[in-house]
This record gives C-alpha cells, sequence and structure tokens, in this order.
C-alpha cells in the first residue's frame, strides 16, 4: 500500500496571537495535521512556543492531530509536558543528542507519542540510518531549522529519494520553503508528508494551495 499524502501546515508564520482560530480554518481548509514548530533558543538562535501554549491549542482542538518539531537541545526534557499536552507525533532532531537516539525514541513510545527523526541540511541521511525502525516518521529539513521564510534546498532531495528506495512505507516529511513552485521535486522524491509555512499561511486562497500540495504528491505516490 503506497503511504499516504499529508499536508501539514507550520503555524509559525501564523498570527501567533490568534493561534486556536488560525489553526482550525487550516484544518477547515484541508490540512491534514498542524506542524508546530518549538525552539529553544539554544539549539537554533530563535524561540517559539512551549508545552503549554500546545495544552491551550490542544483543549480548544480536540481531534487534529498535532506534531511537535521539536528544534531543542534536550528533547529529552520535554517528552512528558508534550505527551500531556496532547501531542500525537514528538519528532526531534537527532544532532544534539548523538549517543541517546535510542533512549530518548523508546521514551516517547512509552509515553503513547509516535517518533520523528529529524535532520538538518548539513547531516547525512545515514547519522539517522540505524534509528529508522524505531521511527514513525523522518523529517528531512529544507531549510536551516529556526525561521521561517528561507529559501528551498533542492539538494537535499537525494536524501529524501534514499529513504524512499530503502524504506518504501516509511513516512518521509519535508520542512522549509515548500510551497507551489517546490512540491513537484518534493514529491517526486518520494516525500509524502509536506511542511508548509508561509505559502499556506499568507495565501489568498488556502483550500486550494492544500490541495494543490496534495495531489501533487498523490500523482507520484501510486
Amino acid at each position: 500500500m503506497p503511504v499516504q499524502a499529508k499536508i501539514g501546515p507550520s503555524i509559525l508564520n501564523a498570527d501567533l496571537s490568534d493561534l486556536a482560530a488560525q489553526s482550525q480554518r487550516l484544518l477547515d481548509n484541508g490540512a491534514d495535521y498542524l506542524h508546530l514548530d518549538v525552539m529553544d533558543g539554544h539549539f537554533v538562535p530563535n524561540l517559539t512556543f512551549g508545552h503549554s501554549v500546545v495544552k491551550c491549542l490542544r483543549n480548544k482542538i480536540k481531534d487534529a492531530f498535532f506534531e511537535t518539531h521539536m528544534m531543542v537541545s534536550k528533547p529529552q526534557q520535554w517528552i512528558e509536558p508534550m505527551a500531556d499536552a496532547g501531542v500525537n507525533l514528538y519528532t526531534f532532531h537527532i544532532e544534539p543528542v548523538q549517543d541517546d537516539i535510542e533512549t530518548i525514541c523508546r521514551k516517547i513510545q512509552e509515553s503513547g507519542m509516535k517518533v520523528g527523526l529529524a535532520i538538518k541540511p548539513g547531516t547525512g541521511v545515514e547519522a539517522m540510518q540505524k534509528y529508522l525502525d524505531l521511527a514513525d516518521v523522518a523529517l528531512v529539513m529544507t531549510v536551516e531549522p529556526g525561521f521561517g521564510g528561507q529559501s528551498f534546498m533542492a539538494d537535499m532531495m537525494p536524501k529524501v529519494e534514499w529513504l524512499r528506495k530503502n524504506y518504501p512505507n516509511l513516512d518521509i516529511e519535508v520542512d522549509g520553503g515548500v510551497g507551489p513552485k517546490t512540491i513537484e521535486c518534493c514529491a517526486k522524491a518520494g516525500a509524502n508528508m509536506i511542511v508548509s509555512g508561509t505559502a499556506v499561511i499568507q495565501a489568498p486562497d488556502q483550500k486550494e494551495v492544500i490541495a494543490l500540495l496534495k495531489s501533487t504528491v498523490q500523482s507520484y505516490n501510486k
């Protein structure tokens, strides 16, 4: 069975003072899940929000699938709070925790969440290879993590191609600069979970953009 096309807008570019309404609007317009960027000001230079904001959002939006993208130096620190906040998929960067990846994966599973492994552009895909049997999702960053609105890096696609070839049933996610102009490149390489920030959030017609992203992925994932 081919993997499912899923579109998860990154709410980082939304009006964070109106997060619940903006998130609900994205879901009403066809988003399959919400991608919540958590940054600690340490692993990346930016600072966003933590588990208390996610919990407030979950109280307003009961049923949506939440992914937290943990751009943090100590992902093990936030597993329990994020599980308590109602997160479904806990995606963390392997770079700062090379020696603890397996332990962290198991803790995430024990807390009832799915496991996502993320790599920055400078990290080779082989760095996550031996942990992929513990993961539900592999996230290939297509910009440097930390800020929205960057340009898409097409030279990350060989990582996606390698993952799809070797793990045909794995959910492979791309994040960074993905929109109508770059979606074909991602879909062709084998990505099926698409994070799109600015291109969806600021679109005059969110529904149209989400539908375009999804149909492009579906056309390559048959």
